[in-house]
């Protein structure tokens, strides 16, 4: 099965809690709002990709790996998105949740998504129970603090945070969450991978710095000119537009580079330049070149 209908699967199987008699309907109706249509799913993708690399053995868990991990990415985007944060009316160029659903709703289907994420694990742990732990360390610091999800968010309500520390822990953390899930999903030494995880993370970060402050809110499905707006670090503020993207550029070397030596290594430095790729505007990827 293709990488991306392993993720939808998986994803449609988690919310299928949602609809479990029980669940409030507008709860269970902002949850699926929040994570279907799908976006990219950037990041269940790289977590199947380096369990293939790994030798993948247990592909249900690796599937709920990747759904573990994007439900905690669609949750951080519902949260980003209400009113005390970016106040962002939409997402994916449609109502964003709060927009759609209310904050009240949002804000508890975000919770919910997130705790759907350690569900999707618990369901499947009984295929390589040993391997569990080592997941839930993984998604657990990406989510948490010191340096997960919510502390990258809480650097926004400080008088001042490290650009780098920020990235890495708004987006970074989730990115080394996806590799060291797909290692560890597939038995291998799963901290091998952190760092390639960390760097594509703070790429994204930067290409997200980059789409803010020079597209149209039409080509990226969402409201632009925040991190201006609301004063918050940003890769083009920091360094310009042309130095944002030579930080990208060589955060994309830098993360081929961290590819650990595996069976599949040729295959996934293939799969990081495709993506990396993709993540700059054509308009200014043209520029650049």
């Amino acid at each position: 099965m293709e990488p991306m209908a392993r993720i939808e699967r998986s994803l449609a199987g988690a919310l299928a809690r949602a609809a479990e008699p029980g669940c409030p309907p507008r709860l269970a109706g902002a949850m699926r709002h929040a994570v279907f249509p799908r976006g990219a799913r950037i990041r269940p993708r790289l977590c199947l990709a380096v369990a293939a690399a790994c030798g993948e053995d247990a592909p249900d868990l690796t599937d709920a790996a990747a759904a573990a991990i994007e439900l905690l990415h669609c949750a951080s985007l519902v949260h980003d998105d209400l009113p005390c944060f970016d106040d962002a009316a939409t997402r994916r160029g449609r109502p964003s949740v709060h927009a759609a659903f209310g904050a009240p709703l949002a804000v508890l289907a975000g919770d919910a998504l997130i705790v759907l994420a350690f569900q999707a694990l618990a369901g499947c742990a009984g295929q390589a129970p040993e391997r569990l732990p080592a997941l839930l360390r993984a998604v657990g610091g990406a989510v948490g603090v010191p340096c997960g999800i919510a502390a990258g968010q809480a650097w926004e309500c400080e008088p001042g945070a490290d650009l780098a520390q920020y990235q890495q822990q708004k987006t970074g953390a989730l990115f080394a969450a996806a590799t060291v899930c797909g290692a560890a999903a597939a038995g291998g030494e799963a901290e091998r991978w952190r760092l390639l995880g960390e760097r594509l993370g703070e790429a994204y970060q930067v290409a997200d710095d980059i789409r803010d402050a020079a597209c149209g809110s039409e080509e990226i499905g969402k409201p632009v000119g925040r991190d201006a707006a609301l004063g918050r670090p940003s890769a083009v503020r920091s360094l310009g537009l042309a130095g944002a993207i030579d930080r990208l550029e060589a955060l994309a070397e830098d993360a081929v580079a961290a590819v650990p030596p595996c069976a599949g290594s040729a295959g996934l430095r293939a799969h990081i330049l495709s993506e990396t790729r993709r993540l700059l505007p054509q308009s200014l990827a043209r520029h650049a070149a």
